[in-house]
């Protein structure tokens, strides 16, 4: 089968023809993939930025961690039962043998591989995945839509993490998937959401079209003007990875207010710490979502959509990834969804 792989420790992918997984681990299961994401993960792997470098242990291993398809096959200590169910997977895999999963603490695993990065996944015909990690899908939701599961529990957990609450006003950086997937969580709990980005029109377009008119681009409007007319905000929820926004933000940021980081940062950002000290702020990371919230994202992509399928630009075969990395890369895609048969 074709399958998009990480070959070596710098920059670049290959398509490379694969075997088709045989011996599957007792609890794993086979899942044909229907559907699959292009994450901003995928792109600093593509372009090696740093922190990947554990990646070379794994090499050649094929991308892709966003994804929805069906369980075609199943390990010896599955059930047979479950082959044809449609799921989507957890990308983050943990041993089952350390101390903390040993305690029931899965979540500082110190043998966790994840699905696309330490293992192989799903930019191919077909991924191995432990059953565990899969989540039910509903049958009235579109594969394509499902495969936004995994990015929007993202969201979920960043909108959690800023402690959002109905009737407050948040700034949302950056209109990226991860951001237009915070700002629809913050606006169904109740929240005002404020967006900024930089030439981005084509996702703020995005955004525009799914309803959200307060949308900032700063190549085209001063972004302290702008931000001071609006702050202060409740919650700041950086998606951009630029380390000078984290500064340049954080005045805008209420008294007692919270400052989440989602973006994956290229170096450190500084920051005034007296001023957070003084007005008594919170700085937070937000990463991934536990378990028990998925089942619920799925339902919410399920009820909703019309709008979620507003966010997928780009839907092509997997043997035009290459042009869907570039749109993404180019910031012209919102979100680029892979399909292993024609789009």
């Amino acid at each position: 089968m074709l399958a998009l792989q990480k070959v070596r420790p710098a920059k670049g992918v290959e398509f490379r023809e694969i075997g088709v997984p045989e011996a599957l681990a007792p609890r794993d299961v086979l899942v044909r993939v229907h559907s699959a994401g292009i994450c901003g993960t995928d792109l600093h792997i593509a372009e090696w930025t740093p922190g990947y470098e554990s990646m070379e242990r794994a090499m050649p291993v094929t991308l892709g961690h966003e994804f929805a398809g069906t369980i075609e096959r199943v390990g010896e200590a599955l059930s047979e039962t479950i082959i044809g169910t449609r799921v989507t997977a957890r990308p983050s895999t943990t041993c089952g043998r350390c101390d903390a999963c040993l305690r029931g603490d899965e979540d500082n695993c110190t043998a966790r591989k994840g699905i696309g990065i330490g293992r192989n996944g799903a930019f191919a015909g077909f991924v191995c995945v432990p059953y565990h990690n899969c989540h039910v899908l509903p049958d009235s939701l579109d594969m394509d839509v499902a495969a936004l599961t995994e990015p929007m529990t993202v969201c979920a957990e960043a909108v959690a993490t800023a402690e959002v609450q109905s009737g407050q006003t948040i700034l949302v950086i950056g209109p990226g998937f991860i951001g237009q997937g915070i700002a629809i969580m913050g606006q169904a709990i109740g929240a005002k959401v404020v967006v900024i980005g930089r030439d981005d029109g084509p996702r703020l377009d995005a955004l525009r079209a799914a309803g959200f008119e307060q949308l900032i681009d700063t190549a085209k409007t001063d972004m302290a003007s702008a931000l001071a007319d609006l702050a202060p905000f409740d919650a700041i929820i950086e998606a951009a990875g630029v380390p000078a926004l984290v500064s340049a933000t954080l005045p805008y940021l209420k008294k007692r207010g919270i400052f989440t980081v989602v973006g994956i940062h290229p170096r450190p950002a500084e920051i005034d710490l007296t001023a957070v000290v003084r007005m008594h702020q919170q700085i937070r990371g937000s990463y991934r979502a536990p378990a028990a919230d998925w089942d619920g994202v799925i339902a919410f992509l399920d009820a909703n959509q019309p709008l979620m399928r507003q966010l997928i630009s780009h839907t092509l075969t997997l043997s035009d990834a290459l042009t869907g990395f570039q749109a993404a890369q180019d910031r012209i895609a919102s979100k680029v969804v892979l399909r292993m048969g024609e789009p």
